[in-house]
């Protein structure tokens, strides 16, 4: 079976596509350097003969090149995560993303190894579509607003990915993945579904920033590995763009009011100012619904979980490893 490098494999994402790769019969690499992906994602994978894992920095050449050889295909998923992580280390990100992504597709078109890169659904930026397809055009907020670095640095790495495609025919197709949820993924970067979830768990209030009516999507994480894979294993993805999301749409409060349902928690609800939770004049999208009808038509691929099914998993995931976690 063919030989798979994840980079980021450590990570919530990452540990998914791992899982659902070596479900599949393919060897799999991961590679991570751990900044916000855990070892405790990919433990269960550890013993598993055709898993290993090595932990690195795709920010370096000399490895990317070594680890790109003998490799048949590439998910490029290595990046700074989460609003609150990038809005406070705004350089970081901004390198992480751009400099980490041309390592991994000039490491790529040495060794002729095909990529799936992970980019979002922020590179669309600051636009009121009621959807978003993948030719709409892209509408950022100002330079001088941090909030919109990292739409801009994956935009970049769209860019440079289409440009070694062009250039050099580097095999490449880009996915934009819009609110990805489920188990293992952490509340530490701002993550505001198993934020909620724990704080309705623990009695703690639900922090619902700005008005709470900005809207957005949730996509189950096995839903959204199967289409990376289904993409990588379909020839008509190759220097395409593709959204991969739900397209059920809930606001703020309405989700908080769906995870206080279905956790039987008593918590209060909290409106809290982006200023407070950000930084001054920090922006946000009032409605991100993505328009899925082009890898439907490719692959007949939508989402197979609704939003009920997805908080109660992520609730008994929560509530276990808290079980597990010593006082």
């Amino acid at each position: 079976m063919a030989r798979v490098l994840v980079t980021g494999g450590a990570g919530f994402i990452g540990s998914h596509l791992c899982e659902y790769l070596l479900g599949r019969g393919y060897d799999v690499f991961a590679l991570d350097d751990l900044s916000t992906g855990s070892l405790t994602n990919i433990a269960h994978l550890r013993s598993h003969p055709h898993f290993v894992f090595t932990q690195g920095s795709v920010l370096s050449r000399r490895q990317m090149n070594e680890t790109m050889r003998g490799v048949d295909i590439v998910y490029h998923l290595a990046a700074s995560v989460g609003v609150k992580l990038v809005v406070e280390q705004l350089v970081a990100s901004i390198e992480n993303n751009v400099h980490g992504t041309e390592a991994v597709l000039a490491a790529a078109a040495d060794a002729r190894v095909p990529v799936l890169l992970t980019s979002t659904s922020e590179v669309y930026g600051r636009g009121d579509r009621e959807i978003f397809s993948e030719d709409g055009d892209l509408a950022m907020g100002p330079t001088q607003r941090g909030r919109w670095s990292y739409a801009c640095s994956k935009a970049l790495d769209e860019y440079l990915a289409f440009a070694y495609h062009l250039e050099q025919d580097l095999p490449v197709t880009v996915v934009r993945l819009f609110n990805t949820v489920g188990e293992r993924q952490s509340s530490h970067y701002g993550m505001v579904l198993p934020t909620f979830v724990r704080q309705a768990l623990s009695g703690q209030p639900l922090t619902i920033y700005g008005d709470g009516q900005q809207s957005r999507c949730f996509c189950h994480v096995s839903d959204v590995v199967t289409a990376l894979v289904g993409l990588m294993e379909h020839a008509g993805a190759n220097g395409e763009v593709y959204n991969i999301g739900s397209t059920e749409s809930v606001t703020m409060e309405q989700l908080a009011d769906r995870v206080l349902a279905l956790t039987g928690s008593r918590s209060q609800k909290v409106l809290v100012p982006y200023d407070q939770a950000y930084l001054a004049g920090f922006d946000d999208i009032r409605r991100r619904v993505p328009d899925i009808s082009k890898i439907k038509a490719l692959l007949g691929w939508q989402p197979t979980l609704g939003l009920d099914e997805i908080i109660t998993r992520v609730r008994d995931d929560i509530a276990a490893s808290v079980v597990q976690t010593p006082v």
